[in-house]
């Protein structure tokens, strides 16, 4: 291994990779994936898709799931900053509910492995973010849900800097909370 390093978080399943970049006077390379790499480091799912999205100061995308046909994800910023959030919803799990932020940016480098089954969102702090990630199923449009961003019974942090208007999606403006979901 060596190639990654791998931290676990207090909500089972969730971890935060950070990639070994290796630079010099020209710039830098690194691995973003490597199959063997993940494997080993307790990651073994197999990615059939990778989205990139783009997005201004402010928008906040999320929280969505796949209700289904639920993806892995693995998150990360190739350019700017963004808070990203994962919430547990598997409800056998003894942190149902709860919620885990990670800052990524394209100067950490960090990215952000969301099992199946947990609500997925991010908020874009920089005046403008790429984000890539990659997915262990198809998208299905007909089988998304969406929890409110501002749940209050779960409780996001999100990182709103005075002044900061939100820009949402008319859908992220009406998903229900987390208790008016039937799983």
């Amino acid at each position: 291994m060596g190639k990654i390093t791998v931290e676990t978080c207090e909500i089972e399943g969730l971890k935060v990779i950070t990639p070994t970049v290796f630079g010099d006077a020209r710039g830098y390379f690194m691995e973003t994936y490597h199959y063997n790499d993940y494997k080993e480091a307790g990651i073994p799912e197999v990615f059939v898709q990778d989205n990139q999205s783009a997005s201004g100061k402010g928008v906040l995308r999320g929280l969505h799931f796949q209700k289904q046909f639920p993806q892995d994800k693995l998150v990360r910023v190739i350019r700017g900053e963004v808070f990203d959030v994962a919430v547990d919803l598997r409800k056998d799990s003894k942190t149902y509910g709860k919620w885990y932020g990670v800052l990524l940016s394209e100067e950490n480098k960090k990215q952000f492995f969301i099992p199946k089954n947990f609500a997925h969102g991010f908020l874009v702090l920089s005046d403008y973010a790429e984000f890539c990630y990659k997915c262990t199923d198809f998208y299905h449009p007909d089988d998304e849900g969406g929890i409110l961003y501002n749940d209050p019974a779960i409780g996001v942090e999100w990182p709103i800097p005075e002044g900061m208007e939100l820009i949402l999606s008319e859908k992220d403006t009406r998903w229900g909370t987390l208790a008016e979901q039937n799983f």
